[in-house]
């Protein structure tokens, strides 16, 4: 593994344990409407440690809008300019707050910081794609929070078309992975996440997946 100092920041930090919670199908019964509760315990990864979490995420109609409202957590904050490193995404400190948010449950806020590199790509082509087919994956977790799991598969699909898309038109870049990550385990995820059946967070936890996007 590389040691040098532009890597440290690509270098996940585990900081908790959570369980996630999912409905499946008994397969040791032909009775197909049975349903059993299977507990998948993950460590959550940080990318950024040094920068703190909000201390919510927003879901519309429940939590203060971050930017409009005066009790936002983002309201007031002039945004900078944002700088894509697509070569060097071990430095690219925006992608990485989107991965810690993501995996973290802060769905709408990954939103709002992968649009910012969606802008900087400039909107079209494949970079462009893989970039809006994360603020899709992200934009399911949102539905799913407000309760919309229609919304919720309606994003997810969308967001695997992307990461096809993207995979082909950069097939000639270091095979299938792109700033750290299998663009296809990408769609299969969200390929997965459209289907789940029951995706409500459990009490403890906001993620609403039962996976991490861990760039490396």
């Amino acid at each position: 593994m590389r040691t040098s100092p532009e890597w440290q920041f690509a270098t996940p930090v585990k900081c908790a344990a959570y369980a996630f919670e999912s409905n499946c199908y008994d397969s040791a019964t032909t009775n197909k409407s049975r349903l059993v509760r299977v507990v998948i315990v993950m460590a959550l990864l940080r990318y950024l440690p040094d920068v703190p979490l909000p201390p919510y995420t927003y879901v519309s109609g429940r939590t203060p809008h971050p930017i409009r409202d005066p009790a936002g957590h983002m309201y007031g904050d002039e945004p900078g300019r944002v700088e894509l490193l697509v070569d060097d995404w071990p430095q690219c400190r925006p992608y990485l707050r989107g991965i810690d948010l993501f995996n973290h449950g802060y769905y709408w806020e990954a939103h709002e910081v992968w649009e910012s590199l969606w802008h900087a790509a400039g909107r079209t082509g494949p970079v462009a794609d893989f970039f809006k087919g994360l603020i899709k994956l992200a934009a399911a977790g949102v539905k799913t929070l407000e309760g919309s799991l229609s919304g919720r598969a309606r994003h997810a699909r969308r967001a695997a078309q992307l990461f096809r898309i993207a995979a082909k038109d950069l097939a000639c870049r270091d095979e299938s992975r792109f700033m750290g990550l299998s663009l296809s385990d990408l769609a299969g995820h969200a390929d997965a996440a459209a289907r789940e059946p029951d995706a409500s967070p459990i009490a403890d936890r906001r993620s609403v997946f039962s996976f991490q996007l861990t760039p490396g």
